[in-house]
């Protein structure tokens, strides 16, 4: 059975917005195995806002997109059953970094949400259904190509075809295959999901490419050429103009680099869980409860590194001791304001403490930048961490993009080891 892909008039128009160069350094083109990553506010995106937001609705529109990631990883660590590929909820969020791509032969250039909690790629493709056969049939010529449906005994002879529901919309997608083009490494064979066929308002805007440690994985399916290795240095929300790196294989990896133990859950294998021991504040190590740090494969409960979500999110006895010391160090006479769901902002300059994550065998010290966001107009400062929310299964800590700008994060599951070091990642 072949389905063929073709690109919606989205992606053609992704594709044109780059080659035509919306900042001269969208057009460097990735080298090696090194992709080039781009913040979704970039001038290299197509993703950004049509028009400019004012520093709080840009705050609250991040705030709300982590809301859904939130509820997303907590229905992982919860055990909720999921689509074998992807979970629907998570393809139709905003991305925050995004990756070039190309796909198939001759290849087609897309933009993938990088994704470190989820295993499969996705990619959306416009399509319409055929009489009398079971896949779907997917035509945009002449930018059109066959792909394979893989097979799944589960579907008997047909294609497999997943339906996903979210919100107000459905999606309905094949699994299929083709070559992979990432930097200049062809991956030929890899499998992905297609999404066929949307309805709603909610329709993916993007590609995914999932970094996780499931089957579907690009850390699986190119294993030989890889080696379960790869890192990434993602660039500052302050810098859009410049690009951060995805680097993948063993190759050109940092090697002054403290590392902490990767821990496995077998029920939610993916996810990158890490044994976060103590959080110092200037030089206090603040009172948490154990429980609230301890890594639980059960319940789910633990700290995990994650790239899709903005702001750092800890259980609430851990961000509650953090923020009061925070507080404290800052000034205890000074009046703290709201803004959102961040609840220690400032209308006036202060001069903010560290905050150092404290993991088996590795500190990460946070400068203010990784720390605090600023109003554009330098008025309001907050504190950029904030207590998971409740009304989901509030056992996570979630160690967030904000916090892990202008750091070269390693992930190398051979070895079950995540190490970070600081580096300039603009470029």
């Amino acid at each position: 059975m072949k389905i063929t892909l073709s690109l919606s008039p989205l992606f053609l128009f992704l594709f044109f917005s780059l080659v035509q160069g919306l900042n001269p350094k969208c057009d460097i083109q990735d080298h090696g195995s090194t992709l080039q990553v781009f913040h979704v506010f970039s001038p290299c995106s197509p993703f950004r806002p049509s028009k400019p937001l004012s520093w709080a609705e840009s705050v609250l529109q991040l705030q709300a997109k982590d809301q859904a990631r939130l509820q997303f990883l907590a229905s992982l660590v919860a055990g909720r059953s999921i689509v074998p590929v992807a979970s629907g909820r998570q393809i139709i969020q905003s991305p925050t970094y995004i990756v070039r791509t190309k796909i198939g032969t001759p290849p087609q250039t897309l933009l993938l949400a990088m994704d470190t909690s989820n295993d499969a790629a996705w990619i959306p493709c416009t399509a319409v259904m055929v009489a009398h056969q079971p896949c779907l049939l997917l035509k945009n010529p002449p930018h059109s190509r066959m792909l394979a449906v893989v097979p799944n005994p589960s579907c008997g002879t047909s294609a497999c075809t997943f339906n996903l529901t979210y919100g107000s919309s459905t999606i309905a997608a094949n699994v299929v295959q083709d070559t992979v083009t990432l930097a200049t490494d062809p991956v030929p064979g890899y499998t992905f999901g297609c999404v066929s066929k949307t309805t709603g308002t909610s329709a993916p805007p993007q590609g995914l490419l999932g970094l996780g440690r499931g089957p579907l994985s690009l850390l699986s399916q190119t294993q030989n050429l890889y080696q379960s290795t790869f890192s990434y240095c993602l660039p500052s929300f302050k810098s859009l103009n410049f690009s951060g790196s995805l680097r993948l294989g063993p190759v050109a990896q940092p090697i002054r680099i403290k590392f902490t133990p990767l821990l496995k859950n077998p029920r939610r294998s993916s996810l990158y869980y890490v044994n976060l021991v103590a959080i110092r504040v200037g030089r206090r190590i603040v009172d948490i409860p154990p429980a609230a740090l301890a890594f639980n494969p059960t319940t789910g409960a633990g700290t995990i590194f994650d790239s899709g979500t903005v702001f750092t999110r800890l259980v609430e006895p851990a961000y509650v001791a953090v923020r009061d010391e925070f507080r404290r160090r800052v000034g205890a006479n000074l009046t703290v304001t709201s803004l959102g769901g961040f609840d220690t902002c400032y209308t006036v300059p202060i001069v903010a403490p560290t905050i150092t994550f404290m993991f088996s065998g590795m500190n990460v010290t946070l400068p203010q930048d990784n720390i605090l966001i600023h109003s554009t107009a330098g008025s309001t400062t907050c504190l950029a961490m904030a207590a998971a929310p409740v009304n989901v299964n509030s056992v996570l800590n979630v160690i967030a993009n904000m916090q892990q700008q202008n750091h070269r994060v390693l992930y190398d599951v051979p070895n079950s080891r995540l190490g970070v070091a600081r580096e300039l990642c603009t470029k």
